[in-house]
């Protein structure tokens, strides 16, 4: 369930350097490394690569319909997490989607992450652990491979 203190963390920005906290923390992540919460540069530069891809495939079988790249988006984002637990921007830039428990997504999870990331606003209304609200209702993480 999303409270008050889900969306007002974001509102109140990261937390101070040096003061012993880090994103995934509170999830028993390490700080960095393997295993840690990619940041925010790493995800964005994923999904653009993904969007990129699925433009691409847009432009050339649907002349680049807006509903058939954001079909083929879903498309690729459920059957490549769902079953690898990453996507191909995932892959490229070293990043995973997993469940809280360390492994690999799922399909489920996979279906309700990409659903709310197709909306855009849960994606970008994240948590002090840098999750957003489609990662905490699938109850996944993207951490760094």
């Amino acid at each position: 369930m999303v409270d008050r203190r889900d969306i007002g963390s974001w509102l109140e920005g990261p937390p101070p350097l040096g003061d012993g906290r880090w994103p995934g923390r509170r999830l028993g992540r390490p700080s960095d490394g393997p295993g840690s919460v990619a940041r925010t540069g790493r995800r964005a530069g994923a999904i653009m690569i993904d969007w990129a891809l699925c433009a691409v495939i847009s432009a050339a079988f649907f002349n680049y319909n807006g509903f058939a790249t954001l079909g083929i988006f879903a498309l690729e984002q459920i059957l490549l997490v769902g079953t690898l637990g990453y996507s191909i921007g995932h892959r490229v830039l070293r990043l995973q989607v997993q469940s809280l428990s360390g492994a690999p997504a799922g399909l489920g999870p996979a279906i309700v992450r990409t659903l709310l990331l197709c909306l855009v606003i849960p994606a970008v209304v994240f948590d002090e652990d840098q999750r957003g609200l489609h990662d905490r209702a699938a109850r996944t993480i993207i951490v760094r491979r």
